[in-house]
């Protein structure tokens, strides 16, 4: 079952619900996956980019090579405008700010990632903007410029304010059932079309 919210000839916008697999894993218990239901809806698919398992919201998916080498490029080239909800542990005070953090693979704890200055880290950034404080807690806008793993997880953890349900970098985290992590903005221009195109997905939380 796929939520499309647009489709064509060339690709799919998928809304991705949480705890599902961008692409397969190893296994035939990991196969179940947006690509895996693509392929069986379109004959055909291919990855343009990932969520994480944990994480909802909007993922594109190829329908053919060229648009997926277009789209590649496009996300390469940081020509895709990006946006994220999450909701925060505590209150992240502030108008508005940036994390400019290194982050690499914590190896022996994969698939976490540390920040890290060693030669092996990659620069990372994301802008943030607290949208509202609810109770104990602070529902955020996060733009990622960057598309590091587990980026804005990280990033939201090295502020002291760890996403609501994330396992890996919630200090309080209490087996909720899911990540409170949403892609909730695309915005880019169409690889064959050349129009302007926006993509948004109702926050479910």
């Amino acid at each position: 079952m796929l939520d499309i919210l647009y489709e064509d000839e060339w690709f799919a916008v998928i809304n991705k619900p949480a705890n599902c697999l961008s692409v397969p894993g190893r296994g035939a218990d990991k196969l179940d996956s947006i690509l895996h239901r693509a392929e069986q809806k379109f004959g055909e698919a291919f990855t343009i980019h990932r969520l994480d398992e944990a994480t909802s919201g909007l993922i594109l998916v190829a329908k053919t090579h060229e648009c997926q080498k277009r789209m590649n490029a496009y996300f390469r080239e940081r020509e895709v405008q990006k946006e994220y909800r999450a909701l925060l542990r505590g209150h992240l005070l502030g108008e508005k700010g940036e994390v400019r953090k290194p982050l690499r693979c914590d190896w022996p704890n994969r698939p976490r990632q540390i920040v890290c200055t060693d030669e092996w880290s990659k620069d990372s950034i994301t802008l943030w903007e607290p949208i509202a404080y609810e109770g104990n807690t602070t529902r955020v806008r996060l733009t990622p410029y960057t598309g590091r793993s587990h980026q804005l997880r990280v990033h939201m953890q090295s502020l002291g304010h760890g996403i609501i349900g994330d396992e890996f970098y919630d200090d309080q985290y209490t087996n909720e059932p899911r990540l409170l992590l949403h892609a909730y903005r695309l915005e880019f221009r169409h690889p064959f079309t050349k129009a302007w195109v926006a993509f948004v997905a109702p926050c479910p939380f």
